[in-house]
């Protein structure tokens, strides 16, 4: 146990700057404090039988640390989850280890039936800001998801994906080892596909409208010497 919390506190380190000193990150990490009280308390419960008494558990967690984690969710090692506040995990929801969870995130269903209902995401997902991932599908090993982006379908190991619905932006070769962290799941040499497409389209209309431009002054030239 307390190698884990050794571990838990020494993940915070590495990837919070804001963290001074261990008795700061103890004391003052509401995100941490819902995963240990899911990982000792109501998982624990839910799995050997006391249901009612996990997901009591579970609120009261949600009503103190802002962090809401059905006792039912599976949660890896060094998951940190920066700041907490409005955090839903699903009963089916599965994280990796190394995982990032920033404030307002959602890992929610899109099912009214049984079984697996939520996201799975694999090793070293890091996940920004307000971004909602609705189905049971999984975000691949080091994937990246924007801030307040949607996520409804799978995403490939080392992706970064953005928007509404999400789409990715940039595909990098999978490497854990030594990978860098992104703040809010944002990098700054970003490569989105559509913006591309779209600025492509751009200058071909100001390149049109140039021609055009040409023709109707020539037209007026004609007009006038005739």
């Amino acid at each position: 146990m307390f190698a884990r919390l050794k571990e838990d506190i020494a993940s915070i380190y590495a990837r919070d700057p804001a963290a001074r000193n261990w008795w700061e990150v103890l004391t003052c990490y509401p995100g941490m404090h819902a995963i240990w009280l899911h990982r000792w308390v109501a998982g624990p419960l839910w799995r050997f039988g006391f249901k009612w008494l996990g997901r009591l558990t579970s609120q009261c967690v949600r009503a103190l640390t802002g962090v809401e984690i059905h006792p039912g969710a599976t949660i890896g090692r060094r998951v940190f989850i920066d700041h907490g506040m409005g955090i839903v995990i699903g009963e089916t929801a599965e994280i990796g280890d190394d995982c990032t969870l920033y404030h307002g995130v959602t890992l929610g269903g899109v099912a009214w039936n049984k079984g697996k209902r939520h996201p799975t995401l694999a090793a070293g997902v890091t996940v920004g800001a307000g971004a909602k991932i609705l189905g049971p599908f999984t975000v691949g090993a080091g994937a990246r998801i924007g801030s307040n982006s949607v996520v409804v379908k799978e995403v490939p190991p080392g992706a970064t994906v953005v928007g509404i619905p999400a789409r990715v932006v940039e595909g990098v070769e999978l490497g854990l080892a030594g990978q860098a962290f992104s703040a809010y799941a944002v990098t700054t040499n970003e490569n989105d596909p559509l913006n591309a497409i779209l600025k492509t389209l751009a200058a071909r209309s100001d390149k049109s409208d140039a021609l055009l431009a040409e023709l109707q002054a020539r037209l007026a030239d004609i007009e006038k010497k005739s």
